[in-house]
């Protein structure tokens, strides 16, 4: 009996060994078992995209539409590239609220799998729970609109149902910015945990010794990284300039 729990235990060290040298690149210098607890991954959590359609977002006023889209494209772009498991809903998509927004489409093509509602709440909507319940993530991660209606109802409903709830507040709006504000201050009053799309992306990234998902994470923060994209598309830019001047000297 010694000896096969000796080999299961064995068998789980092996497991969860793979599960590191998955997550991170297998630098001898780090050792992701320092990391909080607290930190996302690709692996520990699930999230919960509701309601970027378009008649939402035009009565957003907390930030500017193109800053919404562009936040909401990031962090689509970053779930699909890491395989982060993503429930996305709608509400009255084609009675009312209109389309989601390209940059969800762009990354999660399949509108067979989009649930749409009727209530504003959608952890009121059984479809929604069961389908975030089926991964068995502890964390859920939610960005949606509006900030005060449907991202709240959802954030605090989940949270008394045991999860450990973060919001993207840049991928949220709502209409206007003291009721973003209100909304988000009366969510973390009872728990949420606020994030944004950029702090996002790095958190599960994490380590630059990636070098299997580098090139990926450049090409997300060139075409949605504002100022620090543009950074690097310059920096990356100017050394190919200078490598044609040198060869053609």
């Amino acid at each position: 009996m010694k000896t096969l729990a000796f080999i299961v235990s064995i068998i789980l060290l092996s497991v969860n060994a793979y599960a590191q040298w998955k997550q991170y690149n297998p630098n001898p210098n780090n050792d992701p078992a320092n990391a909080s607890k607290e930190l996302l991954d690709p692996e520990n959590h699930v999230l919960l995209l509701i309601d970027h359609e378009s008649q939402m977002a035009f009565a957003v006023e907390s930030h500017p539409i193109e800053e919404l889209r562009n936040n909401t494209g990031m962090l689509s772009a970053s779930a699909s590239l890491y395989e982060v498991p993503t429930v996305i809903t709608t509400v009255a998509e084609k009675s009312f609220s209109g389309p989601l927004f390209p940059e969800i489409k762009a990354y999660f093509p399949d509108e067979s799998k989009y649930i749409d509602r009727t209530t504003m709440n959608s952890w009121e909507d059984t479809r929604v729970v069961k389908a975030v319940n089926s991964f068995s993530k502890k964390k859920l991660v939610i960005a949606g609109l509006w900030t005060e209606v449907c991202t709240l109802s959802a954030a605090l409903s989940a949270l008394e149902d045991g999860y450990e709830v973060y919001v993207i507040t840049d991928a949220c709006g709502g209409v206007s910015k003291e009721a973003h504000d209100m909304s988000m201050m009366r969510m973390i009053q009872k728990g949420v945990k606020p994030m944004t799309s950029m702090q996002y992306l790095l958190e599960i990234h994490r380590d630059w010794a990636r070098s299997d998902m580098y090139a990926p994470v450049m090409k997300i923060f060139k075409k949605y990284g504002g100022a620090y994209g543009l950074g690097i598309d310059y920096i990356k830019t100017m050394q190919e300039w200078s490598k044609e001047t040198s060869a053609g000297h």
